[in-house]
């Protein structure tokens, strides 16, 4: 739990530190590699850009080739990124939830469902990814979408809210 705690600030001092270097490819790379430390796995080439916010650094698996784009959010702590995966601006990946007490929505909820966003896989801009979903390998989430449960064909086009199989891919 302290290491978590410990992350959370990390992730913190990073984004901080490396805001104003702009987006080009060798500082989102430096990004990548200064989040690697705190992350269970991270592959080479991770770039994320540098207002994207990442809040829970102990649970998070990245593969190798991944660009995560502007303002987008990931909390969670299981989240496994696959290689060659792009995640669009102002997306959002949580695996936790909020519950309610009787009185409000205000109390966390520590169980979570794990995320997987496999092998050559794009997220569109302004999507929503929630607890326990998975995007299976060479999909596409369309923009805006929010996926909440565990989609299987693999090659295919996922949107809408909630998302569902939309079309193949032509491969």
């Amino acid at each position: 739990m302290m290491r978590h705690k410990v992350s959370i600030f990390f992730s913190w001092l990073i984004r901080t530190l490396l805001y104003f270097f702009p987006d080009i490819p060798i500082f989102m790379r430096f990004r990548g590699f200064c989040y690697s430390f705190f992350m269970r796995k991270c592959g080479r080439n991770f770039q994320i850009t540098h207002n994207a916010k990442i809040t829970a650094l102990t649970g998070l698996e990245i593969g190798d080739d991944v660009f995560i784009g502007n303002n987008t959010m990931i909390m969670g702590l299981e989240i496994k990124i696959g290689n060659k995966v792009l995640i669009g601006p102002n997306t959002v990946l949580v695996t936790t939830h909020h519950k309610f007490d009787g009185d409000s929505f205000r109390s966390f909820s520590i169980d979570s469902d794990p995320i997987l966003v496999d092998d050559g896989s794009w997220i569109g801009a302004n999507c929503t990814v929630l607890r326990g979903s998975i995007i299976p390998e060479r999909s596409i989430l369309a923009a805006g979408s929010v996926l909440s449960k565990k989609m299987t064909k693999s090659f295919s086009i996922y949107g809408g809210v909630p998302a569902k199989h939309l079309n193949y891919l032509n491969h």
